[in-house]
């Protein structure tokens, strides 16, 4: 089967028999003109890789498989790096096209039919160098939901190595009871520390709600946990050296001093609390909370999370060794993305083999 290539990097098989066979097997290209057939730049430089398609330029003159891809890498930056994904997910036996923006390709299911079996999924596709952009991936998952599409993102190392993920917004939730306590526990801050000595509110914070470490007789609990008591009504907070009342606005303003991140990381704990998720630090893990379905006593960690802006940009590289660490003790990996407005948008990312 032979095509001619055009300057644009596609190729076009003029023959209707031909033409029929490209469709048919594989359903590679697109049909034009009576009998005729026009294949993208990855298609072409496929088909010629595999041995399935003869290249000729204007003139009738066979071009070489790596002249047809050179040329098509002359088309954009980011062929090169489309094109490893293109081809990996064809040699797995899916129908692959591609798509405009948001997603690089539609990907029917095994087995699908062009043009009678909806695609399945949109992938994205992105080198390692370049930023991971918080806010262009929730677009894309936000519209691909919207589009029935589950949502891939391959992610091509240095080394032309590939790794998917699937990533969608999921909606975390426990069973923890919405229960609080009828009166504000006193509580004393010292510094970055806060503690309990109650007898009475240890118990009741410290196991029936789940807050806060059981240190000997007392409850110490973090400055996320003391703002969300405070600000709940549940946690009535003085100054260990001065015994001043502290309100949740100038707590608010110390745990801001002492941690930039406090904003993003105070709004997603109080976000994942109101969901009846227990919320524990996740630093052992490299993240900021580990989430629990309900008591600690009685589950593992549902979640690893992290919280972000909204705006977050960040780097491929710390996102793949965040999914991994998670993936490898068992558990879910979550971006808290954080608005301007306090709103949460909760992004799950994961590794998979397609």
């Amino acid at each position: 089967m032979t095509g001619r290539l055009e300057a644009d990097a596609t190729v076009v098989v003029d023959d209707p028999i031909e033409a029929s066979t490209v469709l048919a097997r594989g359903f590679f290209g697109t049909l034009g003109g009576p009998g005729r057939l026009s294949l993208d730049r990855f298609e072409s430089v496929y088909l010629s890789e595999m041995g399935r398609l003869g290249v000729v330029d204007a003139r009738g003159r066979p071009v070489a498989w790596p002249d047809v891809y050179r040329r098509a890498a002359r088309t954009g930056a980011d062929f090169a790096v489309r094109y490893i994904v293109y081809r990996d997910l064809r040699q797995r036996g899916y129908v692959v096209r591609a798509s405009p923006a948001p997603a690089a390709f539609a990907v029917l299911p095994r087995g699908g039919v062009l043009h009678k079996t909806p695609a399945r999924y949109w992938v994205g596709v992105y080198s390692e160098r370049v930023p991971f952009d918080l806010a262009a991936l929730v677009d894309l998952v936000r519209r691909g939901q919207g589009a029935k599409k589950a949502v891939l993102l391959g992610v091509v190392d240095e080394e032309s190595d590939l790794t998917y993920y699937r990533v969608r917004r999921p909606a975390p939730v426990g069973s923890l009871p919405p229960t609080r306590l009828t009166a504000p526990a006193p509580g004393w801050l010292a510094h970055d520390r806060v503690t309990i000595f109650d007898p009475a509110a240890v118990e009741a914070l410290g196991r029936g709600l789940a807050y806060g470490s059981r240190i000997g007789d007392r409850l110490e609990v973090s400055l996320l946990e003391a703002g969300h008591l405070v600000a709940t009504g549940q946690l009535a907070l003085r100054d260990a050296r001065s015994r001043r009342a502290i309100p949740a606005e100038r707590l608010d303003r110390i745990a801001r001093r002492l941690d930039r991140g406090y904003g993003e990381r105070s709004i997603a704990y109080r976000a994942l609390r109101s969901a009846g998720l227990v919320v524990k630090t996740g630093f052992k893990y490299g993240a900021h909370f580990r989430a629990y379905p309900r008591s600690p006593e009685h589950a593992h960690a549902r979640y690893l999370v992290n919280a972000v802006p909204a705006d977050h940009v960040g780097t491929w590289p710390t996102i793949a060794g965040n999914v991994r660490v998670a993936q490898g003790v068992r558990k879910e990996y979550l971006l808290a993305a954080v608005g301007p407005d306090a709103r949460v948008d909760f992004l799950a990312l994961e590794r998979v083999r397609p």
